[in-house]
């Protein structure tokens, strides 16, 4: 099979892949509920978390992390190990993930695709993104921002990582264009950002009075 052939297959599994509706499916088995029909009406943990609590949070989470560091394996299976469709492969799944080809093309904000893929590309990144994106939601209650922080982090990873050890550029641009689809994805939380009506989660959000979205 040509290669290029290999490399569009594993674009387009990728990105099914981060299509698939985690939360959707997590939330109707443990409480019955539309994810759709809750909160922001996004697919992701956060909202999982909001529509049926914390279990369901947590499975969305680790389910979407899933898929962005299925989406590499695959670039890597059937590339050969080339560093630029791992890359590719990786961004496919966040782009699925927001805009899924299965739900109308609405979906989540790219941040469990994104560590998934991160972690897939390098396996330690799970020590610096997930502390600091915790630390993140758990200090401002804002899953937008913790997202944007998750998205900062990663690139600063590899772009640390090409410097230091002369790692793929390739996966550089991975980051940065994660980071653009996922903050392409928050442009509405941006813009509650601005007029303090975005929604905290955790702790922060007792004492936050919340607004319609």
């Amino acid at each position: 099979m040509p290669a290029i052939l290999n490399y569009v297959i594993a674009v387009i599994i990728a990105y099914l892949l981060g299509s698939i509706p985690v939360g959707i499916f997590v939330v109707r088995i443990l409480s019955g509920r539309d994810i759709r029909e809750v909160g922001s009406g996004r697919t992701g943990g956060t909202n999982a978390f909001r529509a049926a609590g914390l279990t369901a949070g947590i499975l969305t989470a680790f389910g979407d992390i899933a898929k962005g560091f299925a989406a590499v394996y695959i670039g890597r299976l059937l590339g050969g190990g080339e560093p630029a469709l791992e890359a590719v492969c990786g961004v496919a799944a966040v782009a699925g993930h927001n805009w899924p080809i299965f739900l109308n093309f609405k979906g989540g904000a790219g941040t469990g695709p994104n560590v998934g893929a991160a972690v897939a590309l390098w396996p330690w990144s799970a020590v610096v993104l997930i502390p600091l994106a915790a630390l993140t939601l758990y200090t401002t209650g804002y899953a937008s921002v913790a997202s944007t922080a998750a998205g900062v982090f990663i690139v600063g990873i590899f772009v640390a990582r090409a410097i230091v050890l002369n790692t793929p550029v390739a996966y550089i641009g991975y980051a940065i264009g994660t980071l653009i689809l996922t903050g392409l994805a928050l442009i509405p939380n941006y813009k509650r950002l601005v007029a303090g009506t975005e929604r905290r989660v955790g702790p922060r959000s007792k004492s936050a009075t919340p607004k319609p979205e």
